[in-house]
């Protein structure tokens, strides 16, 4: 006994919806990143670099190849200072 088309229709729905937002993610994700993969399981010295980057060229994925840094990153410092506890 055939099944009639009309039934396979949510499923097929279902399966392009999937697909479209898969790749909508992907898309986004990449957006996101400059075109460059994705960085996973991050620790904290990856995250003062990637601070670095972005101060010295003003992006959150761009890295600067450049020997010396750009005039005046010598007084834009990262570090915050912390309160004494008396």
């Amino acid at each position: 006994m055939p099944v009639p088309f009309e039934t396979l229709l949510p499923y097929g729905i279902m399966i392009a919806m999937f697909g479209i937002t898969g790749t909508g993610m992907a898309a986004l994700k990449s957006w996101q990143n400059e075109g460059k993969n994705p960085r996973y399981d991050l620790d904290q010295w990856d995250k003062v670099l990637m601070t670095r980057d972005a101060r010295i060229t003003g992006t959150f994925r761009g890295q600067s190849g450049l020997a010396q840094a750009p005039p005046g990153f010598e007084l834009n410092n990262a570090w915050k200072m912390e309160k004494r506890i008396i």
